[in-house]
């Protein structure tokens, strides 16, 4: 139930206790119930072991197209994404005139404008990233806390309500360091070293996805066109003009199929390039008529969704919605948002793994089935190349909201390698969507462990 409709008796102390806050945050986010269980335990304050809690600051963004004068940028939804190969760029010299926009592995980062309380901890990949200020930054002080430990405290269900408890505005809501200073944390001894293993875990099992998915794709774009053509989302709109010669056999008048940002993909291909329906199917099920349900139902993702790091899901739809089977993902699919400008996510394929499979997915979002699904992982792969991208976006269509149909995705072209290089970049596409399900499950068990021992000290 949304938490606007919510009502609740509660007792007169949480009042006294609370500073006699009369919004109904604190008293519906779960934080006083977990307040009172962290009384069993020997606590510290937030601000006693760690080093800083701060955020960016707010100031004007100057960006740039080269990496020669850029650093990677994160907004607040980049901080869950599991994929940072796409950052845009903002200036060396603004990150080096406020060091503050700067991330450093091992801290926990916390969504704190908008949607308040979502939280990643800083991988080695994220280290000198630079950061919005609608995220806050948690450094711990090594020597009092492990910095894996901290993270899965504050992200359980224990720390998540208090760190939510503080948030104020009507409408856009917000959250400041000093709201959370005061947040206590249990001391559950060798526990928090076994936890901290296992984020710590986490986060270097994405890092080697990542290498080893960019490592391939970078093999693959040198085998198709001497080296990558760099995805660059601004550019997509690109302003050349070409002739071309109309004949019966022209079936589309648009100028973004033909000319300009997407064209320099053909244009560079050095092997053949085919219709990738020659070897997979494209599906994309109707408009879904969803019954929404808590906890009776079956996991609903959308687009972005698929691309978090945790591939959680917002809401669940219920058993009985009409058609569900066509919404299911199976194991083989290769998945993208088909729905959307031509900038963000749109086209940024995603694997298949057993984090997915079985669960539904939105009709914004294309399916490409292979034939063989020892093909799944080279599908994939050509599609996160630079080639890949842009060709998906060659046929889509629509000025206002581009949608890309099932005929359009049969028609992306695709380079086709002999059979033992397709396996081999599938073993490898794989495993690392392997290794990406892994670290879910590391950061849950980490999560849990702590939960527990909580729990288990309040009785």
């Amino acid at each position: 139930m949304s938490r606007k409709f919510q009502c609740r008796v509660i007792p007169s102390t949480w009042l006294e206790n609370n500073g006699r806050r009369l919004d109904c945050g604190p008293y519906l986010s779960g934080a006083i119930e977990a307040m009172e269980l962290l009384k069993q335990h020997s606590t510290e304050k937030l601000s006693s072991v760690t080093r800083e809690i701060f955020h960016a600051g707010r100031e004007g963004r100057i960006w740039v197209e080269s990496p020669e004068h850029g650093v990677p940028f994160m907004g607040s939804t980049d901080v869950l994404a599991s994929d940072l190969s796409h950052l845009p760029l903002i200036s060396k010299k603004q990150v080096n005139s406020n060091p503050k926009f700067s991330i450093k592995s091992g801290w926990t980062l916390i969504t704190r404008s908008g949607t308040v309380g979502r939280m990643s901890y800083a991988r080695p990949d994220m280290d000198g990233v630079a950061c919005s200020e609608h995220v806050m930054r948690v450094v711990p002080n090594e020597a009092d806390i492990k910095p894996g430990y901290l993270y899965a405290y504050l992200s359980s269900r224990f720390g998540v309500p208090i760190v939510v408890s503080g948030t104020y505005g009507a409408i856009i809501q917000h959250i400041e360091p000093d709201h959370i200073s005061d947040l206590p944390v249990p001391r559950l001894g060798d526990l928090e070293e076994q936890a901290h293993h296992l984020v710590q875990r986490a986060a270097d099992l994405r890092v080697e996805a990542t290498q080893e998915i960019d490592a391939i794709t970078q093999s693959l774009e040198e085998e198709i066109g001497g080296g990558p053509v760099v995805w660059q989302h601004r550019h997509v709109q690109s302003h050349a003009i070409q002739a071309i010669s109309v004949s019966s056999e022209l079936s589309r008048l648009d100028a973004f199929h033909h000319v300009g940002y997407v064209g320099e993909a053909i244009k560079k291909a050095v092997v053949p390039l085919i219709e990738v329906g020659n070897y997979a199917r494209a599906l994309r099920p109707p408009i879904l008529k969803r019954i929404k349900v808590d906890g009776t139902g079956i996991d609903f993702l959308g687009g972005r969704e698929l691309l978090k790091l945790d591939q959680s899901a917002e809401d669940q739809i219920a058993l009985r919605t009409p058609n569900l089977e066509q919404f299911i993902v199976k194991p083989g699919m290769v998945l993208f948002q088909c729905v959307g400008q031509r900038y963000g996510i749109f086209g940024t394929p995603v694997l298949a793994n057993r984090r997915l499979i079985g669960r539904a997915v939105t009709e914004a979002v294309m399916r490409l089935i292979p034939h063989d699904l020892d093909d799944a992982g080279y599908i994939f792969t050509y599609l996160a190349t630079g080639f890949g991208q842009r060709l998906v976006m060659r046929h889509s269509a629509g000025t206002s909201i581009p949608v890309l149909q099932e005929d359009g995705a049969s028609k992306i072209l695709i380079y086709w390698p002999n059979k033992d290089r397709r396996l081999q970049i599938h073993e490898i596409a794989t495993n690392a969507w392997e290794k990406r399900a892994r670290a879910i499950e590391l950061e849950d068990e980490a999560r849990t462990l702590v939960e527990r021992a909580i729990e288990e000290g309040g009785r």
